[in-house]
């Protein structure tokens, strides 16, 4: 029996640590699929906005035949930003970057968009492009959100993975950092309103 005892012993040590190591790994999932989930939602807002613009194009259309170059604009700019597409398991903070470039050439293309309908009382006044730019405001709003939800499971993920021990596992079954979105170039200088 007491030849037997530094073997249970040994075998209870590799078992404990066999469950911790089961255990840590299980978290680095689970926090790795919110993660995943987070990016689903900020791509499902992104989408939303997305399919608002031929509708909302359509209807600038043809109140404001002549502004072809702004519609064409806005087009381009939605056909551009629905081409990335990231994985957000591989996502690396370059794709990030090039992904809300895309986002933000689209939002640049709307504002030029809901600028141009100011000039066309009619436009501002016609139910169907008010109901359209309500939905469009309502979605940055929704993106804005969806965004800030991912940075903050991105970084409780970071956090799980970076932290010692977890950080020697990490390396072992490959987990990485997850980037997050940063404010866009120009966004700390406030806009300049004119009257």
């Amino acid at each position: 029996m007491k030849k037997l005892l530094p073997w249970i012993v040994g075998l209870g040590i590799l078992a404990i640590i066999a469950l911790w190591v089961a255990n840590v790994y299980n978290a680095f999932i689970a926090s790795e699929e919110e993660v995943e989930s987070s990016w689903a939602q900020v791509e499902n807002q992104y989408q939303r906005r997305a399919d608002l613009v031929p509708n909302l194009v359509a209807t600038v259309k043809g109140y404001a035949a002549h502004e072809q170059q702004t519609l064409e604009g806005v087009v381009e700019a939605r056909a551009k930003a629905t081409q990335i597409t990231i994985d957000p398991a591989t996502a690396t903070p370059e794709q990030l970057a090039a992904y809300q470039a895309a986002q933000g050439e689209l939002s640049q293309a709307l504002g030029r968009l809901l600028a141009v309908a100011e000039n066309y009382p009619d436009l501002k006044a016609n139910q169907n492009f008010r109901d359209l730019q309500a939905q469009l405001e309502g979605t940055e709003n929704r993106i804005t959100i969806a965004r800030q939800m991912f940075n903050e499971t991105a970084k409780a993920y970071n956090k799980t993975i970076r932290r010692f021990p977890n950080n020697i596992l990490a390396g072992i079954f490959g987990f990485e950092k997850k980037p997050y979105f940063e404010a866009e170039e120009g966004a700390s200088k406030a806009p300049k309103v004119e009257f």
